[in-house]
């Protein structure tokens, strides 16, 4: 059978960082991987629309925050799976419109299992499954069909209030479901939660 093959953007201001993730990602068994490392912010959205990547390994301090929603539409990429590339402990914030992440201290294997995750999620896409969310979010998500309260999801889930409200935001933004009622129809759909979880 013939290996899968994609094209991976990395973008990364360390060249070692850069060029040892793109080693590491060439050396996967069964996945043809041709990776393209990008070192300036300004070449970004540009080689995306030109070259269009099945995913974007990032580094989310990249030269400042980088908007993600902002990237994929000035791109013309919208589906555009991105990969958050962290060096240390970040807060969950800078994570949450990531599909992924991934370590500079992950193994090969980790890499190919989260990759080859992404690239199933990317397959079997429908307009509104589970995995539109990230696994934060879903976790916030059955906090919220549970009744619980943003204090009491902070408190549960080691987070600011603040950072469970822009989670919040987003699945909504996401899902385009406004209502605690709608949210705990989807949640129940898509397997989140069960009938009797629900109280």
């Amino acid at each position: 059978m013939k290996d899968l093959s994609i094209k991976i953007a990395i973008v990364e201001h360390a060249v070692i960082i850069r060029s040892g993730l793109s080693v590491a990602l060439k050396r996967i068994q069964g996945i043809h991987i041709q990776t393209f490392e990008i070192s300036t912010y300004d070449l970004l959205a540009n080689y995306i629309k030109i070259h269009k990547p099945d995913i974007l390994i990032i580094n989310p301090t990249f030269w400042g925050i980088i908007d993600l929603v902002k990237l994929k539409d000035e791109s013309g990429q919208r589906k555009l799976k991105c990969i958050a590339l962290t060096h240390n402990m970040l807060d969950e914030s800078f994570l949450q419109d990531y599909d992924e992440v991934i370590s500079m201290f992950d193994s090969i294997d980790t890499l190919k299992t989260k990759l080859k995750k992404l690239l199933e999620i990317k397959n079997n896409e429908v307009s509104i499954d589970a995995n539109v969310l990230s696994q934060r979010e879903k976790e916030i998500l059955i906090c919220v069909v549970k009744g619980q309260t943003n204090k009491v999801i902070a408190e549960n889930l080691f987070l600011s209030t603040h950072t469970v409200l822009t989670h919040r935001r987003n699945i909504i933004r996401k899902l385009e479901i406004h209502s605690t009622a709608g949210l705990t129809i989807y949640a129940i759909v898509n397997k989140l939660v069960e009938l009797e979880d629900l109280k």
